[in-house]
């Protein structure tokens, strides 16, 4: 025999009772898909994450990556993450806080990273990402500019590009006009 009372009494429960496990189930894909990604990534020491709106917040964090070797070694670089309601279908949105003088990150903070724009697929992931952006500062690509001061004076005069980068993340200073703050990892 059915018991139509204890049947209404469950309906009733995931009403209030248990509104933790219905909200768990109402996570949308890019939500479901972004923890995976964190759960699964492994930053190296000189790599690390932060979440200013708190750890519940996966959809909006921080990296900050800290070369330890390569022209930018020294250097402390932030990139702020907006992931998406489309992800992992659509690219995260990635900006680097940090003013730098470098070939792929223009004065705005934007970056020239294939993945994150026409070659992003769904099967990549914020770990792709993560490594993109630390193989930037460890082989610039002045072939695929997008501050084409900066990629043209690493290939005219690497010695003196890797002289300005170095005296822009220890002490501040202005590279045509433009003004980059020292950014040191200490």
């Amino acid at each position: 025999m059915i018991k139509l009372f204890s049947v209404k009494d469950k309906a009733k429960k995931p009403a209030n009772e248990g509104d933790a496990a219905n909200k768990a189930n109402k996570l949308s894909a890019a939500e479901l898909r972004i923890q995976k990604d964190l759960v699964e990534l492994s930053l190296p020491k000189n790599i690390s994450i932060h979440f200013p709106e708190g750890k519940e917040k996966t959809q909006h964090f921080e990296i900050t990556i800290c070369p330890d070797e390569g022209i930018y070694k020294g250097g402390k670089f932030l990139f702020d993450f907006n992931i998406p309601s489309g992800y992992p279908h659509e690219a995260p949105k990635v900006v680097c806080k940090t003013k730098v003088f470098h070939p792929n990150l223009d004065l705005d903070g934007k970056i020239c990273l294939n993945i994150l724009r026409e070659d992003w697929k769904p099967v990549l992931s914020i770990s792709s990402v993560v490594y993109g952006l630390q193989f930037l500062f460890l082989d610039p690509n002045p072939e695929d500019p997008l501050n084409k001061e900066a990629a043209q004076l690493f290939q005219d005069n690497p010695r003196q590009f890797q002289t300005y980068v170095q005296r822009s993340i220890q002490s501040g200073c202005s590279i045509n006009g433009h003004y980059f703050p020292p950014c040191p990892a200490r």
